[in-house]
């Protein structure tokens, strides 16, 4: 089918939308229900403009947009053809779900700089738009440093030093890397070419220009776009970004910014150089340029499939699975056929709809539970049954199960792999390995979350060894807030000492504590409830760590308890070794401990009963008799919520239901989580709407493409693509 331009002012239209609507958001910035309206009004209208082009250009119409020239062959024009709405289509589509979550998380988590926020979101989108509908490489060269620059106030939205360093990282890979190696690149192209607009098969001259300099200019802007895409080992700004609020995470991993990088490098391969072209680069070893990015993609789908595994916060689990994931887009462009450039075009849809399910369930996970770290999901299952419920779904689509989005896309490109190998080249077949054992790591890391949700009791947590450290021997984690591990200056985590902060060591004793170390009334003997915190001379609170022992002298000190650097009974070969003289010893109390502090068991003492748990000492709630007053507020989810009509940016969860605020950090409160039925979850009591409406929004759509991938538009549009991008003979089979 044969590309027809038309002059039409759509393309510019749907770029200007976000721009136009960042005013208004400003603008509202007192009355924030107007503003999230004008961010909702900006995403449907958007949304609307962009599917009114679609039947056209599944016509094979193209809607052209010149706005500048610069030079001969270079102007700065917009072009809707069938590549640029695919990610258009599909980025302006999931806008619409990601805002009306963003609702719900900012308001429900207390956010500052709302405005702020809603704003960069929008210009993001806009700079989104306008890399999905740019007509050569240096109009996507403008919107691509665009997007850099508008989503680093979302990076940096905490506004904490971490956050801050996370901006600044990211800056410097995407902005001044990736940004400065697509600039070479276009410089290079244009050189060669004399032109660098966007044709469908590949510019023309660039076949007959000289193959060395062609090779350079391919590698400068597959590898520049591959920086936004994540590929290892330019991929370290991305599991640092998780900093972010997690509709950011959301907007990062499966709308805009890696969805750009992978958008660029499909652009790179399928209108700039071509399939035919790109494969027949040779280079030593009988290697071409093409299964040179296959090659690529496939160590980093695996490698970061491991890391994956060692993650025990969420987030960053996810963060590495966008990486291994986003490969899979990769590989499958540099193999030369049909099947592997559906299969890798189709996963942009699959993935992100997956993805965007996973991070929206973690940040509702983390509002309604302040809960990040899979080794305090215990038994979450019961609590919030839908939001791990189509955390399931969505896992067990990426891992390409049946019926699901993920396995459709793998499917093309499993087939795509091992026609290659059969007709082309061998190295093919190691490619489809890689697929089939990034499969087998993707349950590997998923399954863990999904068994300790629902098939693990917070009150006989397993707490297993984490492997948070090097294969070299490194014994402290380098992401030491963000991953699990212990910052040099921050001993809250190092066994949960209780004068440090007991809140974070994750610990569960069976007497039934709630966070702030009282005993539930309910469900211990009124004759031996202890009074936890009471006042002594000098103001400060002693707390009895033994609930059936009164006696505080007793209690066990945190400074009996030896480190491993300590003077401990050794043997003759110098093994430190237990003393079993037990002839002095007190059964009644706890046996003496060593802490080595690189276990799970050693941070978070979930399974055993040691003085010192959650909320045992200096970490009382607002109740005045340790009782956390969040039970007076609860409206059946868990957690209370205020009224999310308030005016003002204080949304949803009030100061009083912080985290810092009742004690607790995470991992489920004192007698389990709460249970929520059938019918109440089916009546949203674990969360808000605004957060469960679009996991369940973004769960369907990932099964819908899984199920008809045509009659939602993808598959049809991609094949238009494909078809229109390979040489005759290697056309549709």
């Amino acid at each position: 089918m044969t590309d027809v331009p038309l002059s039409d002012l759509r393309p510019l239209l749907a770029v200007l939308v976000s721009f136009v609507a960042t005013a208004f958001i400003v603008a509202s910035y007192r009355s924030p229900n107007v503003r999230e309206g004008w961010t909702l009004l900006a995403a449907v209208v958007k949304f609307g403009i962009v599917a009114s082009m679609l039947p056209g250009v599944l016509d094979g119409t193209v809607y052209e947009t010149s706005i500048a020239t610069f030079l001969p062959g270079i102007e700065f024009a917009l072009r809707a053809d069938a590549l640029g709405m695919l990610f258009a289509f599909l980025a302006s589509g999931l806008w619409i779900v990601t805002s009306f979550y963003s609702i719900g998380y900012m308001r429900g988590n207390d956010e500052i700089n709302q405005t702020r926020y809603f704003a960069a979101f929008a210009v993001s989108l806009s700079a989104t738009m306008g890399i999905a509908f740019a007509g050569n490489l240096v109009t996507i060269f403008v919107f691509y440093e665009l997007l850099s620059i508008a989503t680093y106030p979302l990076v940096a939205h905490d506004e904490t030093d971490e956050a801050r360093s996370a901006g600044r990282k990211y800056l410097a890979y995407t902005m001044f890397g990736g940004g400065v190696l697509v600039l070479a690149g276009t410089v290079l192209v244009y050189w060669l070419a004399g032109s660098v607009a966007f044709t469908a098969g590949g510019i023309e001259a660039l076949a007959n220009a000289d193959p060395g300099l062609a090779m350079v200019a391919f590698f400068l802007l597959a590898i520049g776009f591959g920086v936004k895409a994540g590929i290892m080992p330019l991929h370290q700004w991305l599991p640092e970004a998780m900093v972010a609020p997690t509709p950011v995470s959301g907007l990062l991993h499966a709308v805009a910014v890696v969805k750009s990088g992978a958008f660029g490098v499909s652009r790179v391969i399928l209108d700039v150089f071509g399939p035919e072209l790109v494969f027949s680069l040779s280079l030593p070893f009988g290697f071409t340029a093409g299964l040179v990015m296959s090659t690529i993609g496939a160590i980093t789908l695996t490698a970061a499939s491991l890391i994956a595994l060692r993650k025990d916060h969420l987030k960053q689990r996810l963060a590495y699975s966008t990486v291994s994931q986003l490969s899979y887009i990769v590989l499958g462009l540099g193999l030369f056929g049909w099947y592997g450039l559906v299969g890798a075009l189709l996963h942009i849809p699959a993935h992100a709809f997956m993805k965007l399910t996973l991070f929206f369930c973690a940040g509702c996970i983390h509002v309604e539970t302040h809960t990040d770290y899979i080794s305090e999901m215990a038994g979450i299952g019961k609590r919030m049954p839908v939001v791990m419920g189509a955390f399931t779904v969505a896992a067990l689509g990426m891992a390409g199960i049946p019926l699901l989005a993920g396995f459709v896309s793998k499917y093309y490109m499993l087939i795509g792999g091992i026609q290659m190998g059969a007709e082309l080249t061998p190295v093919a077949y190691y490619l489809v390995g890689a697929l089939l054992l990034s499969g087998v790591l993707n349950v590997a890391y998923f399954w863990p979350v999904i068994y300790t949700a629902f098939f693990e009791s917070e009150d006989e947590h397993d707490a297993k060894p984490l492997v948070d450290f090097r294969m070299g021997g490194e014994k402290r984690s380098t992401l030491p807030v963000t991953d699990g591990g212990r910052a040099a200056d921050d001993a809250a985590t190092d066994g949960g000492r209780a004068a440090d902060d007991a809140a974070t060591d994750g610990g569960h004793p069976k007497d039934d504590r709630d966070a702030g170390g009282d005993t539930d009334p309910e469900d211990a003997d009124p004759d031996e409830l202890v009074t936890d915190a009471e006042p002594n001379d000098d103001g400060a609170d002693t707390t009895d760590p033994n609930p059936t022992n009164t006696d505080s002298s007793d209690a066990t000190d945190d400074t009996a308890i030896p480190d491993a650097d300590d003077d401990l009974p050794t043997d003759d070969e110098g093994v430190v070794r237990p003393d079993f003289d037990t002839s002095d010893r007190d059964f009644s109390e706890p046996a003496e401990r060593v802490d080595t502090g690189d276990y799970a068991v050693d941070q978070k003492p979930s399974d055993v009963d040691v003085p010192f748990g959650v909320g045992q000492e200096g970490d009382e709630p607002d109740g005045t008799d340790g009782t956390d007053t969040r039970a007076d507020i609860d409206d059946g989810t868990g957690y209370g919520h205020d009224d999310p009509d308030d005016e003002g940016d204080d949304h949803g969860h009030g100061e009083s239901d912080h985290d810092d605020a009742h004690g607790h950090h995470g991992g489920p409160p004192a007698g389990g989580w709460k249970h929520v039925n059938g019918l109440d979850a089916l009546r949203g009591r674990e969360s808000t709407w605004f957060m469960l409406g679009p996991i369940l929004t973004a769960m369907t759509l990932a099964l819908m493409l899984g199920v008809i991938p045509y009659e939602m538009g993808f598959l049809e549009l991609i094949e238009l693509i494909v078809d229109t991008r390979l040489p005759e003979g290697v056309a549709r089979p």
